[in-house]
């Protein structure tokens, strides 16, 4: 997608209320001289597209023309390939906890040891009329653990990554920028941004 001329970028928002999510987009694009915060409280947007980045690109389309500055979306979710791609777009969906998110997934999944899955993020970046002007994607794959590991949010402690010897929610920030699905978009939209600076 070709970015489009605008003025300056010096501040963007980031098109989500989970102050977790915010805090880790914004530290992973941190050497970009840009500041960052989140969506304004009460904002809500139906995420009705059909993949993660269509997702993206309505949050950050409404995001920004609700604000009028530049704003940047993410949507992801864990693929289990025993599940026939289930829980995907439906991932925070999938019941109301992340306990009982995992409950679920691990009860469905039962016994099999065909515990493959796989991690994708999406990332879009709107500019402040709500245009899109730049996207990328991220992925991850690796395989369901039968218990947790370690503290985090959503499926991370039951996500292990070979890569790593350890669980998504067991990696530190610099593992999650390398290795993770949101972290490989992160730093596909930093190099797209940087050429935008």
């Amino acid at each position: 997608m070709e970015p489009r001329a605008q003025g300056p970028i010096r501040h963007v928002v980031i098109a989500s209320g989970n102050v977790h999510k915010v805090a880790e987009i914004a530290s992973m694009l941190e050497e970009l001289p840009l500041s960052f915060e989140a969506q304004p409280q009460g904002l809500d947007i139906e995420e009705t597209g059909d993949t993660y980045l269509a997702n993206a690109r309505l949050k950050a389309e409404a995001v920004a023309r609700a604000t009028g500055h530049w704003a940047l979306a993410d949507d992801s979710g864990l693929e289990v390939d025993a599940l026939g791609g289930a829980p995907g777009l439906y991932s925070a969906r999938y019941a109301p906890t992340d306990h009982e998110r995992i409950h679920r997934l691990l009860k469905e999944l039962g016994d099999t040891p065909y515990r493959s899955a796989s991690f994708n993020s999406a990332m879009a970046l709107a500019d402040p009329q709500g245009r899109i002007v730049l996207e990328s994607q991220g992925q991850v794959r690796g395989e369901l653990l039968r218990v947790t590991r370690g503290h985090g949010g959503g499926y991370d402690p039951i996500f292990w990554l070979r890569e790593t010897g350890c669980s998504y929610a067991e990696l530190n920030p610099y593992q999650r920028l390398r290795f993770g699905s949101r972290g490989r978009a992160a730093r596909q939209m930093a190099a797209e941004l940087r050429a935008l600076l």
